[in-house]
Formats: structure tokens, C-alpha cells, sequence
């Protein structure tokens, strides 16, 4: 009785590994990935480090034709830019938006703003703030 052999034909099925060509496709990932890598880190960068104002609703009042709404704004020292902040209905209809443009030295500025509406608010959104 004979044993089966568990080598492969030669020449049939090429080289079982081509270490050229594994290589070539290691420096390919890794360069890939270096490129992923820097342009994460880049749009990161312009997110957070680029963003001078940011901003919170730290309370707000509605009547039946405004809506007082307390903002906290953080900022760089000198820079200048608006907030942009809507007021919606209870049925989810917008009923008042404006932007607040805020400016000048302090870096750190709490505001009580005054959103006009065209029907009872119910709610005061912060949509974002921009640097001018």
C-alpha cells in the first residue's frame, strides 16, 4: 500500500508565495493608510482647531411672540463672528430665526438675545456659529 503524496504538481499552480509581489502590496497599504491617516488628522484640525466660536443655549423663555434665550458664547480674544438660533412651535413648525453677531475682546461672553417670533416658540435651538 502506498501513500498519497501531499505535495503539489510542479508548474501547475505557480509559486505559492510571490514575496515581491506581497511586499508591493505591504508598501501599497501602508502608504494608503498614511494618506487616511493625515487626511483624518487634517479634517480634524480644521474642525476643532479652526473653530473660534463655539457656543451653548444655557436657558430660554417663551412668550406668545419671542423667545429670550440665554447664550454662552466661547471664543479667541479679538475674533468676531454670529451665532444663528431658531425657535420652533409645538408642532414643529419654525416660527422665528436670527443670527446674533458677537465681537470684541472678551473671550467668553454670557448674552440674554431676544428671538422674535411669528407664533408661541416652544423650543430655542443653537443651529451654529461662524467666524466671520
Amino acid at each position: 500500500m502506498s501513500t498519497a503524496s501531499t505535495r503539489l504538481p510542479e508548474g501547475r499552480y505557480g509559486r505559492s508565495s510571490d514575496r515581491r509581489a506581497d511586499r508591493k502590496l505591504k508598501i501599497a497599504g501602508s502608504v494608503l493608510g498614511a494618506v487616511l491617516l493625515a487626511l483624518i488628522g487634517f479634517f480634524f484640525y480644521h474642525y476643532v482647531a479652526k473653530n473660534e466660536i463655539n457656543a451653548e443655549v444655557i436657558s430660554f423663555r417663551a412668550s406668545a411672540d419671542s423667545v429670550q434665550v440665554h447664550l454662552e458664547v466661547r471664543k479667541d480674544a479679538g475674533a468676531s463672528g454670529y451665532c444663528t438660533v431658531r425657535s420652533q412651535s409645538a408642532d414643529g413648525a419654525e416660527v422665528g430665526r436670527a443670527d446674533f453677531r458677537f465681537s470684541g475682546p472678551d473671550t467668553r461672553i454670557d448674552k440674554v438675545v431676544t428671538l422674535r417670533t411669528t407664533a408661541e416658540g416652544t423650543t430655542a435651538q443653537l443651529l451654529g456659529c461662524h467666524a466671520d
